[in-house]
């Protein structure tokens, strides 16, 4: 029955457009149970906050207007709900967005106070994932909508369960993923003491200068990391999974097997933790990567011919996700095409853009399937 019921809800996300009309109940459902989702997640975190709050985002709850915020949000949900069962023959959105809501509010709602819970030193950022998507899902979701590259695609396309469920893992395993990843720097910072006074003239440069030069030096390292993970079999089994997403949207970014993550985040890292740059100068580029990575991975519409030769795109970061044999080994850069074009593997034919997505290799389903899937599958490049 249970099983039943979520097949149903799943259906109900995945309706053709034809019948998500105004007036079929189909958005109040949808953001019925985002806002209730949301409500529910910010609750959970104000009452476990030392397992399931990031201590970086305190200051947010600590805004006296906050727990209003998350009072409107679960209002909102079940108002939204309501209607959605009035207007819709299919009731799996209102039911599931009004219980998650219900249940919010049975475990205190916005007014809840924090429990006594042992203190491990461990957290989980559910709190971290429910901003992540919120603030992401209603930049970029209108903007595909209104402005898509693919128009037929939809929100809910092919796989999108697996890709929100990497978005999930990556954001409540944010502090483990941290650990791990500044690891390298640790070590350098350790080893390098005699670089105080070239820290210090780093430091003192315009706020300005110290982001650009952030943005080129972490773009050179990983536009190198980045070509290694395509180069060598072993790493290239990594990588695939984040290429065997067959569907680009904000969301198909997400999609990364744990092992990139970290060596990613350990690469890119080094150089905004061990030459010295502001501490809000890392902040900013960390707050502009999550954007600027969510932008590339989008199904956007617009050539940009011109800015594509000088700044990533969208459509030239979608060539390096193509199946077709020109989009083999291209446009690595995340930020500055012209590191591809210095290297070589600079490719953005003009107005052109990639047919299909993917690898040709047989990448399995599923988030545990693909997390196996590097150390079991043949290790040559197919």
């Amino acid at each position: 029955m249970i099983k039943d019921f979520f097949r149903n809800l799943e259906r109900d996300l995945q309706a053709p457009i034809e019948v998500r009309g105004f007036g079929s109940g189909w958005f109040a459902g949808f953001f019925a149970l985002l806002f209730a989702i949301s409500g529910f997640g910010m609750v959970v975190a104000l009452r476990y906050p030392g397992l399931f709050a990031m201590p970086e985002l305190q200051t947010l709850k600590d805004w006296p207007e906050f727990r209003v915020a998350v009072h409107v949000v679960l209002l909102l949900s079940y108002a939204l709900s309501l209607l959605s069962l009035l207007l819709r023959p299919r009731k799996a959105l209102g039911v599931t967005a009004l219980v998650i809501g219900l249940v919010a509010a049975l475990i205190g709602g916005s007014n809840v106070q924090p429990a006594e819970t042992r203190d491990w030193g461990i957290f989980f950022g559910l709190d971290f994932f429910i901003v992540n998507l919120l603030v992401t899902g209603f930049m970029f979701a209108p903007i595909e909508r209104f402005f898509p590259h693919r128009a037929e695609q939809r929100l809910f396309r092919i796989e999108w369960r697996e890709d929100l469920f990497y978005y999930l893992i990556s954001s409540m395993m944010v502090q483990a993923f941290t650990f791990l990843a500044l690891a390298p720097q640790a070590y350098v910072n350790a080893q390098t003491g005699g670089w105080e006074g070239f820290r210090l003239w780093v430091a003192s440069l315009p706020w300005i200068v110290q982001f650009l030069a952030v943005v080129v030096l972490s773009d050179l390292f990983q536009y190198w990391y980045h070509r290694l993970f395509h180069t060598v079999p072993f790493l290239w089994g990594f990588h695939a999974v984040h290429h065997s997403a067959p569907a680009m949207d904000w969301l198909a970014g997400a999609r990364m097997h744990f092992v990139e993550v970290v060596l990613l985040r350990g690469v890119t890292s080094l150089p905004l933790f061990t030459l010295g740059f502001s501490p809000s100068v890392m902040q900013a580029y960390i707050g502009f990567v999550y954007v600027y990575s969510s932008l590339l991975h989008a199904n956007l519409g617009g050539d940009f011919n011109r800015l594509g030769q000088w700044v990533a795109t969208p459509r030239f970061h979608h060539w390096h996700h193509g199946l077709e044999q020109e989009a083999v080994d291209v446009n690595f850069a995340i930020h500055l095409p012209l590191l591809d074009k210095l290297f070589g593997t600079f490719h953005l034919p003009e107005s052109r853009w990639p047919k299909d997505y993917g690898v040709p290799e047989k990448v399995p389903t599923g988030y545990w399937a693909q997390m196996k899937y590097p150390f079991v599958r043949k290790q040559s490049k197919d």
